[in-house]
């Protein structure tokens, strides 16, 4: 394992187990592109390489099974888990907003929901939290317009509201904690760093990629979720958002090949061989 690899892998040994949260990356990263159902071995072989053990990563398929997110199949001695269908919203909402375009412009004005107390409230916590609003008050969320609202807030009432004037723009810097989330950017990039140097001098072999772009995309995720891709306008002159991004993209083309090798090589599902990916895979990270 090449040794910035191998220095991020002790970073996540010493943080609160996060093995489920690693599978739903590893999932909205490399499974759902190719199918969206795979076999547990496969995912064992992959924890396996970050020194995960087999009974923590099965009781994890457990509960992600037991919370709806996966419905598991099982053949003889094998099983299977497919991503719920319910569930692909989330995960196409998170794929824009991980792999996509940042906005180029703005328009000046914002979504602001209301939501009631009761209800699937926290659900609608978490999904909105999700899908980059930002909350000033209790039950007020707010989001550049244009923002998809998940469909765990669409019960909220909904309103259009300028944010041209002062107060409007105060609204919107109270929404998000943007000093902590610079914070995140800022040590995402110095751990990363020392892997695009090592990349940018040898190539990776496809089960060091395949590990290396997981654990790019849960790091990054980890962050870039909670932020709610202000534009420019909007944001600190020294936002390192931006840059962070840039690192990531340049990563993660570096070993976007390799690591599909190792899929097509481990990876499978119900019917044999994990099918091949679509383009929209090669268009990740492209302005």
């Amino acid at each position: 394992m090449p040794p910035p690899v191998a220095r991020i892998v002790e970073l996540l040994k010493r943080e609160p187990s996060r093995t489920g949260s690693i599978v739903i990356t590893l999932f909205g990263d490399a499974i759902v592109p190719r199918g969206g159902s795979v076999a547990l071995g496969t995912l064992l072989q992959f924890f396996e390489a970050i020194d995960i053990d087999s009974s923590v990563v099965r009781t994890a398929m457990s509960r992600l099974t037991a919370d709806g997110w996966f419905e598991r199949e099982k053949v003889g001695r094998n099983s299977f888990y497919r991503l719920v269908q319910r569930e692909r919203l989330t995960f196409d909402i998170a794929t824009k907003h991980i792999y996509g375009a940042p906005a180029s412009d703005w328009t000046g004005r914002f979504e602001l929901l209301l939501i009631a107390n009761g209800g699937d409230r926290d659900a609608a916590r978490e999904a909105l939290k999700n899908a980059g609003f930002g909350s000033p008050l209790p039950g007020v969320w707010v989001a550049p317009s244009g923002v998809p609202v998940p469909d765990e807030a669409k019960s909220a009432i909904r309103l259009e509201v300028s944010a041209e004037d002062d107060s409007g723009r105060r609204l919107l810097s109270e929404s998000w904690p943007l000093d902590r989330t610079a914070d995140a950017y800022l040590k995402f990039m110095k751990t990363f760093e020392p892997l695009r140097v090592w990349l940018g001098k040898q190539d990776a072999s496809p089960g060091d990629a395949f590990t290396a772009r997981i654990l790019l995309i849960h790091y990054y995720r980890r962050v870039v979720l909670r932020d709610p891709l202000l534009p420019t306008a909007l944001l600190p002159k020294d936002w390192p958002g931006r840059a962070a991004r840039d690192l990531c993209g340049e990563i993660y083309r570096a070993v976007l090949a390799p690591s599909e090798q190792w899929l097509d090589r481990h990876g499978s599902n119900e019917n044999g061989l994990l099918p091949a990916a679509g383009r929209e895979l090669s268009r990740r990270f492209s302005d």
